[in-house]
């Protein structure tokens, strides 16, 4: 028969099984253990806190603070939006700053952000050149709100406005070339469009452009001689020149409208009578009337067509009864 083990004897021997685990000598290696562990993850985390400040230290002595990477030199592409002074200002460049110290997308940013900057890049080279280039936006004419006097509108700091609709400030590099652009007019109407940065796409802006486009195909110099253009009313435009002759086009045919005006202005020149306003809509017997003084060459004078001329050009063959001068 086995025996059995009582309740009270199993209760003693756990007791004496507690005792041995928990003996002082045991807890001491236990201690020893977990010191060794703590000292190898210390070591660990030193070297590891070594190694990330040596290499801290070895990039600020290698780039950040050698003074072979101080920015010495700004090299700007010659353009129409910014010089060196206005490229400082814009990008916010520290001239006494360290070459990797720059932040060159910062820089980038801040300059794509003007209106009158088409593109940009901003690079390093290597050992202390910033190199920026800068695409400024190209003019195809003025604009204003219908009524403003154009003497105010061709300066510094009036607006422009590219092939792409986008409105910008005139740069003080660029007035020189673009003085001579026409100008734009907008209805009063949407005078909230005029501001830099904006996108003009009203349809009347769309329609005088269209008109501007159509006069440059016809003659390239077209915007020598064209003060302005804009949209009075639903149902026409009013282009007036340098000389203070105001044309009436519609909307449609423009290509033979401009011909048209072009012929009138050439005869007017040549005949020595100014032209005051004149109607392109009708295709035949064109309504103008006329003013006492003689009104300067469009362009450069046109010589007289020879017969030849006359009779290969369809506009040529009565120009008496195209101008309606009876």
């Amino acid at each position: 028969m086995k025996r059995r083990t009582t309740h009270s004897r199993q209760k003693s021997r756990m007791k004496r099984l507690e005792v041995r685990v928990m003996s002082p000598r045991i807890a001491w290696f236990g201690f020893l253990r977990a010191c060794g562990k703590s000292a190898k993850l210390l070591v660990l985390l030193a070297l590891l806190g070594a190694l990330i400040y040596g290499g801290w230290y070895g990039v600020q002595r290698a780039f950040l603070r050698n003074p072979e990477f101080q920015l010495r030199q700004l090299s700007l592409n010659p353009n129409q939006a910014l010089d060196e002074a206005g490229l400082v200002d814009a990008a916010g460049i520290d001239l006494h700053a360290n070459l990797f110290k720059l932040d060159v997308e910062e820089m980038r940013a801040r300059l794509a952000a003007r209106p009158e900057i088409a593109a940009v890049s901003v690079e390093r080279h290597l050992p202390s050149t910033l190199a920026v280039t800068v695409t400024a936006r190209t003019p195809r004419a003025w604009v204003a709100v219908s009524g403003t006097e154009p003497t105010g509108i061709r300066r510094t700091g009036g607006l422009l406005v590219d092939a792409t609709g986008v409105v910008y400030a005139c740069p003080a590099l660029q007035w020189q070339d673009a003085r001579d652009l026409p100008v734009v007019m907008v209805p009063k109407k949407d005078e909230a469009a005029l501001a830099t940065g904006a996108t003009l796409s009203h349809p009347e802006v769309k329609r005088c452009f269209r008109l501007l486009d159509s006069a440059i195909a016809a003659d390239p110099d077209a915007t020598r001689w064209i003060d302005r253009i804009e949209q009075p009313n639903a149902w026409s435009m009013h282009l007036t020149t340098r000389s203070g002759t105001v044309a009436t086009f519609g909307f449609d045919n423009q290509t033979r409208q401009i011909a048209d005006f072009v012929t009138a202005l050439d005869h007017a020149s040549r005949e020595g009578y100014g032209i005051a306003t004149i109607s392109l809509i009708p295709q035949r017997n064109i309504p103008i009337t006329l003013r006492e003084e003689p009104v300067p060459p469009r362009a450069t004078p046109v010589p007289e067509p020879t017969r030849e001329e006359i009779r290969n050009d369809r506009r040529s063959k009565d120009l008496k009864s195209l101008l309606n001068r009876n």
